[in-house]
């Protein structure tokens, strides 16, 4: 595993309490399945390759035993998105790093968590973090790929950090609105929908999936685009108003 520059982590400091994997301080069950097999180091698309490595295989087999198809080609794409920008704009990143930080940032999504009220992203970087630490990776290392993965979905933040953050959320970005979708050739665009094809109503299909993981925890999408799922799925969701909350705080009334 590369070493890389220890960043400054004091402004971002969070305290996540509980199991990553096992949400609650439940065991998750994790229920294999029959599917196609998983990707391994013989597998490249347009020029970009799983890293051939243990912790690479043991990712994938987690994710791919845990995840349905849907969600897990979402996850293969956009790592090979995320690849493909980094190699177009010549950053420097360890290729394992960025494909655990794939594999698991819509881990939160899982059947695992159906009672967890954390944001989805932050179950999922729990979950990639005791993983890594599971196969001897740094605290440091880990700690990038939890920072990777928590702030995936906020805008604005991620283009500004190390290029594991930045990748991963360029990745997601064009394989959900097609963000940046002309900076890759055609020949990219046809070889990683080739290899994991996006299903006909891939949009609607990653709509629901968000929907039925979040309906229990709907407080955890407030500010960010997530609440627009829950707009669009629930009539009955109401956004929260962040003027309104100045302007009827306790500072505001006096009481």
């Amino acid at each position: 595993m590369k070493v890389q520059t220890t960043l400054t982590w004091a402004a971002l400091a969070l305290v996540v309490a509980g199991s990553a994997l096992a949400p609650n301080g439940e065991a998750q069950t994790v229920m294999p399945k029959v599917a196609e097999a998983a990707p391994n180091a013989v597998d490249e698309v347009a020029g970009i390759r799983v890293p051939d490595s243990k912790l690479a295989r043991d990712a994938t087999q987690v994710v791919r035993d845990t995840e349905d198809d849907l969600l897990f080609q979402h996850s293969m794409r956009v790592y090979y998105w995320a690849a493909l920008a980094g190699k177009r704009k010549g950053l420097t990143f360890d290729p394992e790093l960025l494909y655990v930080a794939a594999m698991f940032h819509d881990y939160g999504l899982t059947a695992g968590y159906g009672e967890s009220h954390l944001r989805y992203e932050v179950d999922g970087a729990n979950a990639a973090r005791d993983f890594l630490s599971g196969h001897g990776i740094s605290e440091a290392d880990g700690q990038r790929v939890w920072f990777a993965i928590a702030l995936h979905t906020t805008n604005g933040i991620s283009p500004h950090l190390y290029p594991i953050a930045a990748l991963l959320a360029e990745g997601a970005n064009m394989d959900l609105v097609g963000a940046g979708y002309d900076d890759f050739t055609a020949a990219q665009r046809s070889a990683v929908e080739a290899a994991y094809p996006r299903p006909p109503q891939f949009a609607e299909g990653f709509l629901q999936a968000l929907y039925d993981s979040l309906k229990h925890r709907p407080e955890t999408t407030q500010g960010t685009g997530l609440a627009d799922v829950m707009a669009y799925k629930d009539p009955g969701f109401h956004r929260r108003d962040f003027s309104n909350l100045m302007r009827k705080s306790r500072w505001a009334t006096g009481q």
